[in-house]
């Protein structure tokens, strides 16, 4: 049966262990609504481009591959920005549920809207939404956008729907790693009661080339790599919050 949504897809990667829990399809969506500095699939954030499918066909990959998901894993819906297509994914949901299929979408959190509500406080079985920042000031310099209050608005939203969400959090030396910073986050959630997973990000260049290819500058060039030091420290510090962190 072919379903009325389509989805304009970048690209899908059949066996994905890092967007979720478990072993998941994950289809990565073109276009976004930020473009962050450090983005590592700068290809993605154009609207342009893309190849449309039907969700049914997304539906039937995850069918095919639903003896490899286990009991923990499903599909992530990724980008590019996924709440720019929340309607369709809002179906695609459903199929894939009435298939016993878990459901997960990878969110900057920043699109507002009924679909979009909809989508994160009842239909999809997990959240992961991406905190650029804790201020709105560092918000704006990292994503171009003054999104910071919608972000939060979904992330209350969605804690106030009882459902599990993952916290994810790019360490970027001299941008969101102080120890300030990272109390600021601890201290801002620290009431929430449905945050199943911090999960910190360490950050790197391996989307460098993708700019370049682009024909666009990489403004954080010069910025180093996290060490393993500061990742364990970060941790630390988040872990008086967090019950669960990861890096």
């Amino acid at each position: 049966m072919i379903y009325k949504e389509t989805l304009k897809i970048h690209s899908i990667e059949s066996f994905g262990t890092h967007d979720g829990p478990g072993v998941r399809l994950v289809v990565f969506l073109q276009g976004c609504n930020i473009k962050c500095l450090y983005c590592q699939n700068a290809d993605t954030i154009p609207t342009t481009g893309g190849t449309e499918y039907h969700i049914s066909e997304i539906v039937q990959r995850a069918v095919n591959q639903k003896g490899y998901f286990g009991s923990k894993g499903g599909v992530t819906i990724s980008g590019g920005e996924p709440l720019l297509q929340s309607k369709a994914v809002i179906e695609l949901f459903k199929l894939l549920q009435s298939k016993g299929i878990h459901t997960n979408i990878d969110t900057n959190g920043t699109i507002v809207n009924t679909y979009s509500k909809e989508l994160i406080s009842n239909v999809a079985d997990l959240v992961m939404f991406d905190i650029k920042h804790i201020t709105e000031s560092g918000f704006e310099q990292i994503t171009g956008k003054q999104l910071y209050k919608q972000l939060f608005e979904l992330i209350r939203l969605r804690e106030e729907s009882e459902k599990p969400f993952w916290l994810r959090y790019v360490l970027i030396p001299g941008y969101t790693d102080s120890v300030e910073q990272l109390t600021k986050v601890g201290e801002y959630f620290n009431d929430y009661k449905n945050i199943a997973r911090f999960q910190i990000l360490p950050y790197h260049k391996l989307g460098q080339y993708k700019w370049e290819q682009l024909g666009e500058k990489y403004r954080f060039a010069n910025v180093p790599e996290n060490t393993a030091e500061q990742i364990n420290a970060a941790k630390q510090v988040l872990e008086r919050y967090f019950d669960f962190v990861v890096g």
